[in-house]
């Protein structure tokens, strides 16, 4: 730690361990060199998830304050150490001697600039040989990172680098949660929609000093990674897949509701008539899907506040979405009543099934997806019933 007298502290620098005695002296002792030879008020905490090793031992030792967190995870270590920190600035690195945290200078510089987050990137600044497997270089990161920034459209080309710094008020800003690995992903995902000022700096990735494998685990890790994507991005996850069942079911509908179709050498008649049906049904229950969870989301501060979808929700009201899930469900109802009129013509006798099935399918159709309009009517509105829990500005997903 290098604090001199009552002056506040301008930068602390965070490292989770788990059992890194192997490499935590040196991480600290470049922490505390980087202060020292650049006149820095700072200090050095190392989050300590249960070392069993004596690396809490080796980080006072180094000069650095320990801070004990009981709940393991990579993210709930982080953040209970940018917690307990002391410093305008926060900076994170592992404790495994990939990253130099020597190199922290164009962070500083780049925070003390204005920016809200810096993060490093590994691609620009360059990964040494054995530093990154081959897993990760070309497919998890680059993957990863592609998707963040086409659900988000986040500047950042490489979301996962562990070296990364940000203002105190950006952090408390973020209310981060998340416990994991995926706590790399929700820093920046949540960075991008409250539109704070990110910016990147080149980073060298170096095979780290241990002689254990890492807590990383390749699939596992991956998977959390892109769960959260989803789970954060309702548009992604639910609302373009429904409007695309719509698209599809309601147009193969249409086109087949006539009478059989030709497609090269295929009639398609009833049956696909039928699937379309089913398409426009799932399409509606997942977009309605994605207006619950951005409703609640947004209630409960779990995603930043959409202007536009609080707009757009604000004139839905219970009323107008009753009336139009009662009116589906009457023309449902008439098209069933005629399809009843064409069967007593025949004195309830066998029917002609094409025939009989494009005004019974229709009807089903109208039927269920107006009493899916009535129902996820009154379930927004209980959602809105909800309007505390940390509403946040932002400019959404």
């Amino acid at each position: 730690m290098l604090e001199r007298g009552c002056e506040p502290v301008e930068l602390s620098i965070v490292m989770p361990c788990l059992n890194e005695a192997e490499t935590v002296r040196i991480c600290v002792e470049k922490g505390v060199r980087f202060l020292r030879e650049n006149g820095v008020v700072g200090e050095v905490i190392v989050a300590d998830n249960g070392s069993t090793d004596g690396s809490q031992e080796l980080a006072l030792g180094a000069g650095a304050r320990v801070v004990d967190v009981k709940d393991r995870g990579y993210g709930n270590a982080l953040r209970e150490g940018m917690r307990s920190a002391r410093g305008r600035y926060l900076a994170m690195g592992d404790a495994d001697d990939s990253y130099d945290f020597l190199g922290l200078g164009p962070f500083l510089e780049r925070l003390r600039a204005g920016d809200d987050l810096v993060m490093g990137n590994r691609f620009r600044g360059g990964i040494r040989p054995r530093a990154m497997p081959p897993l990760h270089r070309y497919l998890g990161n680059p993957v990863l990172t592609g998707i963040g920034r086409l659900f988000f459209r986040s500047p950042v080309g490489d979301f996962h680098c562990g070296l990364r710094a940000l203002s105190r008020e950006a952090f408390d800003r973020l209310e981060l949660r998340t416990g994991g690995m995926e706590f790399a992903s929700e820093m920046v995902v949540k960075a991008t929609l409250l539109g704070m000022r990110i910016s990147e700096v080149p980073t060298v990735l170096s095979p780290d000093g241990r002689s254990r494998p890492p807590h990383l685990r390749s699939w596992r890790d991956g998977w959390r990674h892109l769960r959260f994507l989803l789970l954060y991005s309702p548009r992604w996850l639910f609302l373009y897949p429904g409007l695309s069942l719509l698209a599809v079911g309601g147009g193969v509908g249409v086109w087949l509701l006539p009478g059989p179709r030709q497609l090269g050498g295929v009639t398609l008649d009833v049956h696909t008539l039928l699937y379309a049906a089913l398409a426009v049904i799932m399409g509606l229950q997942t977009v309605m899907f994605a207006v619950f969870t951005k409703a609640y989301g947004s209630a409960r501060g779990l995603l930043p506040l959409d202007p536009m979808f609080e707009r757009w929700r604000g004139r839905l009201s219970l009323e107008l979405g009753l009336a139009c899930g009662v009116v589906l469900f009457l023309f449902g109802l008439g098209e069933a009543a005629w399809a009843v009129m064409s069967w007593r013509r025949v004195e309830f006798g066998p029917l002609e099934p094409t025939r009989t099935l494009r005004l019974v399918i229709p009807s089903l159709v109208l039927m269920t997806t107006g009493l899916q309009v009535v129902f996820g009517s009154f379930f927004l509105s209980v959602l809105g019933l909800d309007t505390g829990g940390g509403r946040r500005g932002g400019r959404g997903e």
